[in-house]
């Protein structure tokens, strides 16, 4: 097994030759510890995921299961194995997989419909980066970036190669999927956590100042 590593840093190839790591090795680790790879090199996930973490992804989980409900479609939570290509399997934090023939039983194979992912400060540049890079080489053609505080999250849509962002959802809107007709969320009843002393942020101030008025 790899050495333990942060999620924002790889390790060295196994071998001398510089030979990817791959599906084989990565079942081959045990359960012990979580792990992505990604273009044959492994990345180490959180032992333990924060309780707002958690919450969003069960508000969500819940929310998507009741729309779900007697559609082919079904949503899987983090941890499961989603292995898009012999190099590259990854544990995203929901995901929505419509042709049951990707379930090989112990994981998925191939790109899912919906990809959603809770960012985190350990996080953010991994899932922005790495990941969004491979959803959009894997063809998974909406992902959501959520955003825990400042409350929000980004639906992005596959345009060609690379994504397109389609909006940007606060606390207080009701998000749309670009993919599914009427799925609806309610961001207030996914992000109904407290805010913790100290979190408060400086709204952005709109209208005319004083000194414009006249014009």
């Amino acid at each position: 097994m790899p050495a333990r590593v942060h999620t924002t840093f790889m390790v060295e190839p196994r071998n001398a030759d510089g030979a990817p790591f791959a599906w084989s090795d990565y079942r081959s680790w045990g359960n012990d510890e979580r792990w992505e790879i990604i273009g044959g090199e492994p990345y180490a996930m959180s032992a333990s995921p924060t309780s707002r973490h958690q919450r969003i992804l069960h508000k969500l989980d819940c929310l998507l299961e009741a729309y779900f409900t007697d559609r082919k479609c079904e949503i899987y939570p983090a941890p499961m194995d989603l292995k898009l290509s012999e190099t590259d399997v990854v544990q995203p934090d929901l995901f929505v997989i419509c042709d049951p023939k990707q379930n090989k039983g112990t994981h998925f194979e191939g790109p899912p419909s919906l990809v959603i992912e809770i960012l985190s400060p350990s996080s953010t540049l991994h899932d922005r980066g790495r990941k969004l890079e491979l959803y959009a080489r894997s063809e998974v053609p909406e992902v959501w970036l959520a955003t825990p505080y400042p409350s929000c999250v980004e639906v992005y849509r596959l345009d060609g190669a690379s994504y397109r962002l389609v909006q940007l959802f606060e606390k207080k809107d009701s998000l749309e999927s670009a993919s599914f007709p009427n799925l609806q969320i309610d961001l207030g009843a996914v992000f109904d956590f407290p805010i913790d002393p100290g979190e408060e942020i400086q709204l952005i101030k709109e209208g005319r100042p004083a000194y414009a008025a006249s014009r």
